[in-house]
């Protein structure tokens, strides 16, 4: 290790840093359809993605899958990739904020560190 990073505390090097409010795609698409003048109902009607689910995942409630995102660029532009990297950086973040799995994550560390090839 670099002798100029020894000395900085883990947590403040920029690979272990974790969002404390990570955001949920649906916030962008929310901005999106708010500057392209789309309401939900008529991004439902041009998607066929039900309002309901359009509605769920503005609001953060539920997941923007590979077909959504693609229906959403489509029709807003935006990129799917995009969409779909900001959900999975979203769920890692949710999943680090729980502590039974965090403790899972050390045990399975453990194990992986303790095998001998």
């Amino acid at each position: 290790m670099d002798n100029k990073l020894q000395n900085i505390p883990s947590d403040m090097i920029a690979n272990n840093l974790h969002v404390n409010n990570p955001v949920h795609p649906g916030e962008v698409i929310k901005d999106e359809m708010e500057y392209l003048g789309f309401s939900q109902k008529r991004l439902s009607e041009a998607t066929g993605i039900s309002y309901t689910i359009i509605n769920e995942i503005v609001h953060g409630k539920r997941q923007v899958t590979v077909e959504y995102a693609m229906l959403f660029e489509a029709t807003m532009n935006l990129e799917a990739e995009m969409l779909l990297n900001m959900q999975m950086r979203y769920n890692k973040e949710i999943v680090l904020k729980n502590n039974s799995f965090i403790e899972r994550l050390k045990k399975a560390r453990n194990f992986a560190a303790s095998v001998t090839l």
